[in-house]
């Protein structure tokens, strides 16, 4: 049985980053014109879609507890990220780094990096309250 596997799925982005498949850079100015390519990679900020994320960011242990009835937590601990698989990001490119595997283009970007998400199917009701 052949099972479908994505690229992706071997994967495994760590700490506080993200994995990101860029947008297609647009090769005309709106007047018609074709950039070069080393015009376009010269943009400070660049655009992309978030496919994976790191666990976020790793804290301590928490301080020991005299309450023997508190459960323990044994393995490492994160603050989760905000973006979510899905997600357009807009990310400072000089703080990116890119790869590629098997002729697909990424870029692995820290949080600190990524300056606004775009998420579709966010409640916008929720915040405009």
């Amino acid at each position: 049985m052949v099972q479908n596997v994505n690229i992706t799925d071997k994967f495994i982005v760590v700490g506080d980053r993200v994995l990101i498949k860029p947008k297609s850079l647009d090769e005309r100015t709106k007047s018609g014109i074709y950039l070069p390519p080393g015009i376009q990679e010269k943009a400070k900020i660049q655009s992309g879609y978030v496919i994976k994320i790191g666990p976020g960011y790793p804290i301590g242990p928490p301080p020991e507890s005299d309450e023997p009835w508190k459960e323990r937590v044994a393995g490492a601990q994160y603050i989760p990220l905000q973006a979510k698989v899905g997600d357009l990001a807009i990310f400072i490119q000089n703080s990116s780094y890119e790869i590629e595997y098997e002729d697909e283009r990424y870029i692995i970007v820290p949080n600190s990096a990524i300056l606004l998400l775009i998420r579709e199917d966010d409640d916008l009701e929720y915040y405009l309250k």
